[in-house]
């Protein structure tokens, strides 16, 4: 019999709305009395350079079901309670926050790797596309970066 999300050890979302930390680390901290440690990640919009924005897009169905799999393979990997993925998609300013990972494991060095593994992964295998808006009124399509595709690839 299927668990409510409440419950589930897996919770990945994409989103416009902004999401809350408190909020997401209570229900994993509620999985069960296992968890020993909480690893976790708050991505925000970075700016310099003149960039004002970020404009996210995805392709729903198969974005959710990548970021699902990497959640998964972290779960078996690191001996996980759960973890949680919420990335946002849609124009976010400089500042905002743009993805939240959370990882609960019975000890520290596993939350701890798995938030590293989970965040490493999901920047270069999620399939989101990236477009930078600048103060100038430039609009940049963001490519894959050689450096995040090495770390990546060390897991």
């Amino acid at each position: 019999m299927p668990q409510p999300e409440h419950f589930s050890r897996i919770r990945v979302v994409v989103q416009t709305a902004l999401f809350d930390m408190a909020t997401e680390t209570t229900r994993l901290l509620a999985l069960g009395p296992d968890t020993g440690g909480l690893g976790s990640f708050l991505g925000v919009v970075r700016g310099g350079d003149g960039l004002v924005a970020l404009e996210l897009e995805h392709y729903p169905g198969m974005c959710e079901q990548s970021l699902t799999m990497l959640a998964e393979d972290a779960l078996e990997r690191f001996t996980l309670v759960g973890c949680t993925i919420i990335h946002r998609v849609g124009r976010l300013v400089v500042g905002e926050p743009i993805v939240l990972v959370l990882a609960a494991a019975a000890h520290r060095g596993a939350a701890l790797d798995a938030t590293r593994f989970l965040i490493d992964r999901l920047k270069t295998g999620a399939p989101f596309w990236k477009a930078e808006e600048f103060a100038d009124g430039r609009r940049v399509w963001v490519e894959s970066r050689q450096e995040d595709e090495a770390i990546a690839a060390g897991w």
